[in-house]
């Protein structure tokens, strides 16, 4: 897998600009903060990114896939602010998870996910290197 950063650009925070690897693909649907029975157990924003993330973690380990294989991330949120203002709670929640890789991410705003509870759904790709 190789970090692209075109010269001169400013180096992103928390995610990469463009991602080059080659291998086996996992597609990860969008997942939630909801645990393997389908159960919320917080409506607070961060607390919902942390169990999104484990259930991706979690997929992944389905395809011998590890964080460090994601080269995707799209995040659909339904509150930009809650998301901003949450920043350095999903910043932890995200170390602690996904640890100090940061594949290229896609954040956007909605007008509501599926599940009404939802807050955040999290799609990833991950490739596995030959």
């Amino acid at each position: 897998m190789q970090i692209l950063q075109p010269e001169g650009w400013a180096r992103p925070r928390g995610y990469s600009n463009g991602i080059v690897a080659s291998g086996r693909t996992v597609c990860v649907s969008g997942m939630i903060g909801w645990d393997a029975q389908g159960q919320f157990h917080t409506d607070d924003f961060a607390g919902q990114v942390r169990q999104a993330l484990l259930n991706i973690v979690e997929v992944l380990a389905q395809a011998d896939a590890r964080p460090e294989h994601i080269v995707r991330m799209t995040w659909y949120v339904t509150d930009k602010k809650e998301y901003v203002d949450a920043y350095k709670e999903i910043g932890v929640a995200y170390c602690d998870i996904i640890g100090k890789h940061y594949p290229t991410m896609t954040a956007v705003q909605v007008a509501a996910l599926i599940e009404d509870r939802a807050k955040v759904e999290i799609e990833v790709t991950a490739i596995i290197p030959e």
